[in-house]
């Protein structure tokens, strides 16, 4: 059985979780230098940068300049905009891990999701918006599903990885199959996979969805920390959504 510690050291990477992730295992998904990164715009619109220099904002500011669509920031800090840039959403997450092993669930009619399924899944993503989703998001992790009657209608995955960490993203289930557990099947599933290589699982979810964070409580995670969350354009760019 899987026995999880926290260091405080280890865990800290979680504190910019889009940063650290683009430094480490996503690098090669990445564009940028030692003081701001951003995802490939295929892959998703998140960007981090290293902290809150002069030189760091200015980093960020040419990625968001640069960019065609809007570019999102998530982390633990308090988020400053840099000058030039405007802010057109902020918001306020929790951030949740889970401490405890989570017994994987009846993998029954759980589906490993692959890019023949990109479109389904971003069909679903689309509707349900459960965060920034693309066509080559699955790039960064392993994706499972449920289908009923040839449709996806659930799924769930993994985003942003850390030494030792895995976050799990893109919970969503369609409207006409909720309260059959599929989130509830998913979020367990992948979160075992996660700890079976060793690593801890966590996710994001917005401070006002109290239904999600009820769920992921029940199911063992528990509550990190807070995080920011802003979207981020030009002054004076038009951008696609």
């Amino acid at each position: 059985m899987l026995a999880i510690s926290l260091p405080s050291p280890t865990i800290a990477q979680l504190d910019r979780p889009v940063w650290t992730a683009l430094t480490t295992h996503h690098a090669g998904l990445a564009e940028g230098d030692g003081l701001a990164r951003r995802l490939s715009s295929e892959i998703g619109p998140f960007a981090g940068a290293a902290d809150e220099t002069p030189e760091s904002l200015a980093a960020l500011a040419q990625l968001v300049a640069r960019s065609r669509t809007h570019v999102a920031l998530m982390q633990g800090p308090e988020i400053m905009i840099p000058p030039a840039i405007r802010a057109t959403l902020t918001a306020t997450g929790v951030q949740m891990v889970a401490e405890a092993p989570i017994v994987a669930p009846d993998p029954l009619g759980i589906v490993r999701l692959g890019p023949e399924d990109a479109p389904d899944m971003l069909a679903l993503a689309t509707l349900t918006k459960p965060g920034p989703f693309a066509l080559r998001t699955l790039e960064l992790g392993a994706y499972w599903g449920i289908r009923s009657a040839g449709r996806l209608v659930a799924m769930a995955g993994e985003r942003m990885k850390q030494p030792g960490f895995t976050e799990i993203s893109a919970v969503c289930v369609l409207p006409d199959q909720r309260g059959k557990g599929h989130a509830a099947r998913l979020c367990t599933h992948a979160a075992a996979v996660i700890q079976a290589r060793d690593e801890i699982p966590y996710l994001h979810a917005f401070s006002d969805n109290t239904a999600a964070i009820g769920l992921y409580e029940r199911l063992g995670f528990r509550h990190r920390r807070t995080v920011h969350v802003a979207m981020l354009e030009a002054e004076g760019a038009a951008v696609s959504p």
